[in-house]
């Protein structure tokens, strides 16, 4: 079975899921069944599926990671000691953990095509990551709080755990009760990493965009954190990437760790 026909068979099968959805046309070109793809997986509630779906979504999903190409943190230089930064698509970097920046709710964005990372890390490792989550949350019995962390597998993805935290959201002033929240979110995910061993951990620009966090601040607070907690912990991290997707972001961080 080849891509395209892993993509429709993948379509047909969560349109069968449900009944108002059966009518839909699965479009002809691989962009838009691309589009529509992640659409459903974004809308799914989470559920259990099939060994057969499963094993044709993991083959799509690896295959389509791979297409993007995977860049592994054996091949960074670092800025500083343990230190790094790498602009790219986080779902495409080898390393122990990547850090999601999540909601409360922690099972994933279900806007469909939404551009957030929370959206873009939940399709690319499957639908597994959602009921992970679901089940997670559900034995905890309440939204998961501001600044601390969950790890889960990351199924699909080329790292091996996705560390997901849920940063301070901005409206208005920024406070420094935000402040000590984000500093909290890098802060529990690497207390998190540590106590699981893991020796690399790719952090995103937790709480900016979507959550209106000033970026720079946003660094700052990261690079401090990050390395306040490698100078006074004995810990098994020993790498520490700060993923960039826009050109903003990584002007800032290169000129802080430069």
């Amino acid at each position: 079975m080849n891509q395209s026909e892993r993509r429709t068979t993948l379509i047909q099968s969560l349109l069968d899921e449900n009944a108002e959805y059966q009518r839909l046309q699965i479009p002809k070109d691989s962009t838009g069944q691309k589009q529509l793809l992640r659409g459903l997986m974004n809308i799914r509630a989470p559920r259990k599926s099939s060994t057969e779906f499963l094993k044709i979504q993991d083959a799509y999903l690896q295959e389509e990671t791979a297409k993007k190409g995977i860049t592994g943190v054996d091949g960074l230089e670092p800025l500083q000691p343990g230190i790094y930064l790498w602009q790219g698509d986080i779902t495409a970097l080898r390393c122990d953990a990547i850090v999601n920046a999540a909601n409360s709710g922690m099972t994933g964005c279900y806007v469909p095509n939404h551009r957030c990372i929370d959206n873009c890390i939940h399709t690319f490792a499957g639908v597994q990551l959602r009921l992970y989550c679901e089940e997670m949350m559900e034995k905890q019995g309440y939204a998961e709080p501001t600044g601390q962390a969950k790890i889960t597998p990351a199924y699909n993805l080329p790292c091996r755990y996705i560390l997901h935290t849920v940063g301070p959201i901005v409206r208005g002033a920024l406070t420094q009760k935000h402040e000590q929240q984000l500093a909290g979110c890098y802060r529990s995910c690497l207390e998190l990493a540590a106590e699981k061993g893991l020796k690399s951990v790719a952090f995103c620009c937790i709480s900016t965009g979507e959550f209106q966090f000033p970026n720079e601040r946003a660094a700052e607070i990261a690079i401090a954190t990050v390395k306040e907690f490698l100078a006074e912990n004995r810990t098994s991290v020993e790498k520490v990437i700060f993923n960039v997707f826009k050109d903003l972001d990584r002007e800032i961080y290169e000129r802080l760790l430069q």
